[in-house]
């Protein structure tokens, strides 16, 4: 496994890059960008997550620059005056579309490393017309949030990118009010993964190396806190997907991808941080 400092210079100029190609104009393919691009111009993962009528107002930079491997604002059940937190916001589509879906009363944060991003995600947000909505610069290992502090934490293919996911975990338990939810789309494994897969840099980045085996990432949840735990598939990828993902990056293709078929998935992964128990102080319970 690449050194966790190591993976997140590479991811940051990896992103900076994905932006400054949207900002263009020039939408993201190829080995520049992110998640599941295969470096001839397909997208096995990052390919129809959003319906049209969406995405349909949204500025087309925000879209160009749409990196995830699924919808979370579509899966979290948002409610009006919730407040959102999006680990790793790119161009701050999930974000937006988060913003509409919990009103004038609600408010939608989006968090990123990455300069070019959160420069991208202003003006996209400019250019949508949303005041509830603000992107702060940080990791989501250090979310410059205060305890207890939003209700929804969502995020869209990034988790697996850290090197240090247990902290990430971490992080996101302490920054939910009690009761809070934690509801993202992620890259999962199901068994093992050859160890050339582990090793590669640039399949860190296209987030496939990096990914949890589905059991492990359930524990993790676990082990920081979380109670209500699910890992649900959204789309399992087979042995002619494997062979796009892996393509460009040094490994033996038709070698490798059939010990990984049906292997990696992406998925909706749900937990929930307990709320708190009923007070039995001596002051409110006799």
């Amino acid at each position: 496994m690449p050194e966790a400092a190591d993976i997140k210079l590479v991811v940051r100029e990896k992103y900076a890059n994905a932006a400054r190609r949207a900002s263009a104009g020039e939408g993201c393919c190829g080995s520049a960008c992110g998640c599941g691009t295969d470096g001839g111009g397909g997208d096995v993962i990052t390919s129809n997550l959003y319906a049209g009528r969406e995405i349909a107002d949204l500025p087309k930079e925000a879209v160009a620059a749409s990196l995830g491997c699924g919808n979370p604002t579509a899966l979290a059940e948002l409610r009006a005056g919730e407040t959102v937190l999006d680990l790793g916001s790119g161009g701050g589509i999930d974000v937006l579309l988060s913003a509409k879906r919990v009103g004038p009363s609600g408010k939608a944060y989006g968090l990123d490393m990455t300069d070019e991003m959160l420069a991208l995600a202003r003006e996209n947000q400019r250019k949508a017309g949303l005041a509830n909505v603000e992107f702060l610069k940080g990791e989501i290992e250090q979310i410059p949030l205060p305890d207890n502090s939003v209700d929804v934490i969502i995020s869209n293919c990034v988790i697996n990118l850290s090197g240090d996911k247990d902290r990430v975990f971490a992080e996101a338990f302490r920054v939910l009010r009690p009761g809070g939810r934690f509801a993202v789309s992620d890259v999962v494994v199901r068994g093992e993964v050859p160890e050339a897969i582990r090793r590669n840099m640039e399949l860190w980045i296209g987030c496939v190396a990096g990914a949890l085996e589905e059991s492990d990432y359930a524990a993790r949840l676990a082990a920081a806190g979380f109670d209500a735990v699910a890992v649900e598939p959204t789309r399992v990828y087979d042995v002619n997907d494997a062979r796009e993902f892996l393509s460009g990056h040094g490994i033996d293709v038709d070698a490798v991808a059939p010990l990984i078929d049906r292997k990696f998935m992406s998925a909706f992964v749900r937990a929930r941080k307990p709320a708190l128990s009923p007070c039995c102080s001596a002051e409110c319970c006799s």
